[in-house]
């Protein structure tokens, strides 16, 4: 698949599990902000350690571009709530997906890629998608709608920038979401679980 037609795949398929029929409202209402988060400021230089069987790669949180985002990641880890989650989203040469709190319990396997989320307002910029550019899960047609779940980016997305919020980047272990991404799917639901532990840790202090 070429990096144009996996571009536009990819526009349509963050959200696509999401996506389903409503009937419209008696008078057009515009939705509510999800609220503020109140969480303590992150640290620039802010690392997170992912673990899996395949092994493990490092972020580094961007707080400069999105301290709410990056706020409620660090806050997620700490609390071991991405412990046990999965990668349950794959879009070979594309997308690595996970962080879904429902991915802990194998019997909600239909309801993956809808929970964790509608926590933060969109907080977008002018970062490139390039390759290993962390950033949030959203609803579709609903920028305000980011929460727990995020992808990784296997490629660059020119496409994704203004549309998708950049908390993170891998800094280490690009080849272990590389071997993460080659797990066998069933369209873009992975087969097997590729469970995650998530580790916060803060940045060194200056000699």
């Amino acid at each position: 698949m070429n990096g144009r037609r996996v571009a536009l795949f990819l526009s349509m398929a963050l959200c696509a599990p999401l996506a389903f029929a409503q009937a419209p409202p008696a008078r057009p209402t515009k939705p509510a902000k999800p609220a503020a988060s109140k969480e303590p400021a992150v640290a620039p230089g802010t690392e997170a350690v992912v673990e899996t069987a395949k092994g493990q790669f490092t972020i580094r949180l961007l707080p400069e571009l999105a301290p709410r985002h990056a706020a409620l990641f660090v806050k997620t880890a700490r609390a071991g709530a991405y412990d046990g989650t999965t990668f349950h989203r794959i879009i070979q040469g594309g997308i690595i997906q996970g962080g879904d709190p429902l991915t802990k319990d194998p019997a909600k396997a239909s309801l993956y890629g809808t929970g964790g989320l509608g926590l933060l307002s969109a907080e977008f910029s002018d970062r490139p998608f390039v390759r290993g550019t962390v950033a949030a899960v959203r609803k579709p047609s609903s920028p305000d709608s980011g929460g727990r779940q995020f992808f990784v980016v296997m490629q660059d997305q020119p496409s994704m920038k203004g549309q998708y919020t950049v908390f993170g980047e891998v800094v280490s272990g690009m080849e272990v979401v590389d071997q993460i991404s080659t797990t066998p799917v069933d369209g873009d639901k992975a087969k097997e679980r590729v469970e995650m532990t998530v580790t916060v840790q803060e940045p060194k202090a200056a000699p």
